[in-house]
């Protein structure tokens, strides 16, 4: 795909690739109508129609504009319509790098996991129980967003705090593009605060991690049973009786990349198994996805930060209600808003504006 900035720096796209498009869409529209398709061929045909359907119309309307612009560039030699020409060339040269920018965005490539549920894990780090009433609350601001968004969240496995809050919580999210809105969480969290339980009233300040992986289909990635090490032991902490006297904790080692997965939540030893099961795939397809790409990886994840855990990528001040994305330099005076969940779409849609336009001026270079 090919871009490039004329002497006003605004992006445009080739006459010669709108064409390819309209032409690739009516293909498209054809075969669907031809009604000579059946099972996967069908399948296939409807997917990538869905897919360039919105790309076909926004390469519509950018050409219409050009054509337009072109009819009332040739309209200025006449004395009688040049005053009207000048005022809607002028409106119309305003909005065409705008619908540019629309459709160079639709033709980025697009991450493969994008459209896929994805393993949410959050973990408690310095500061203690603070640490871990913070990943509590990070939890929570991720569950009213993915409510928002109409997304469903199921807990796979959660190690809760004597203070409330969590050491580590590991939670499904599944939905449209849940991984695409939710894949630059990925770092460490930082919270600035007054304990309840500090006196002096002093600014504490402790941190948990996030990470967000892509949840791969079992066709995405099959793991050979033999290189498993399966463990069953007695599950610990709150619960009650049944989970201090049952055998239903469940410890997976996978032995070729030596991943190790636990789970004990699940009063049944198969139902824990399932859900270890499942953060497994999740981890060995991020693993598998990172390995694969290599330096385009890195590249993607030098867009806003590399989404590792040990990088800082976020402070939530509270004495001051602000909240500072340090990989895009934004700051938003609103933090019960975003940890309310609505408020977090302002960040969210903020890094992926710095993303898509951080990938549109390197296609252009």
């Amino acid at each position: 795909m090919s871009f490039f900035y004329n002497r006003e720096k605004t992006l445009q796209i080739p006459a010669e690739r709108l064409d390819q498009i309209a032409h690739r869409f009516a293909e498209l529209e054809a075969r669907m109508a031809s009604g000579t398709l059946e099972g996967d061929e069908f399948v296939r045909a409807s997917r990538d129609y869905s897919e360039l359907e919105p790309v076909a119309k926004l390469s519509l309307q950018v050409k219409a504009m050009r054509d337009e612009i072109t009819g009332l560039e040739d309209m200025l030699v006449d004395p009688e319509m040049k005053a009207m020409a000048e005022e809607e060339l002028g409106e119309l040269r305003e909005q065409l790098p705008l619908a540019e920018r629309q459709l160079a965005i639709a033709l980025l490539p697009r991450d493969a996991a994008d459209s896929k549920p994805a393993m949410l894990e959050i973990r408690a780090g310095t500061g203690g129980d603070e640490a871990a009433l913070f990943a509590g609350d990070l939890y929570r601001m991720y569950e009213r967003f993915a409510s928002e968004q109409g997304w469903k969240v199921e807990p796979v496995s959660m190690n809760a705090s004597e203070v409330g809050g969590f050491k580590e919580i590991v939670a499904n999210v599944r939905g449209a593009d849940v991984f695409a809105k939710l894949k630059f969480e990925s770092g460490v969290h930082r919270v600035q605060r007054v304990p309840e339980t500090e006196s002096g009233g002093r600014i504490h300040t402790s941190a948990a991690t996030v990470a967000v992986l892509p949840e791969p289909d079992e066709v995405d990635i099959r793991i050979d049973p033999g290189d498993l090490k399966i463990d069953t032991y007695r599950a610990s902490g709150a619960g009650g009786q049944h989970v201090n006297t049952t055998d239903s904790a469940i410890r997976i080692t996978h032995e070729p990349s030596g991943l190790v997965v636990t789970c004990q939540d699940g009063r049944s030893q198969h139902k824990n198994r399932e859900k270890a099961m499942q953060v497994l795939r999740a981890r060995l397809f991020e693993k598998t996805r990172d390995e694969a790409q290599g330096a385009e990886a890195e590249a993607r994840k030098a867009m806003v930060g590399s989404g590792d855990r040990s990088e800082r990528i976020r402070t939530y001040n509270f004495p001051q209600g602000r909240v500072t994305d340090h990989r895009i330099g934004l700051t938003l005076h609103k933090l019960e808003d975003v940890l309310a969940g609505p408020g977090l779409n302002e960040l969210v849609d903020a890094l992926t504006a710095e993303d898509e336009g951080k990938r549109l001026a390197a296609l252009s270079e």
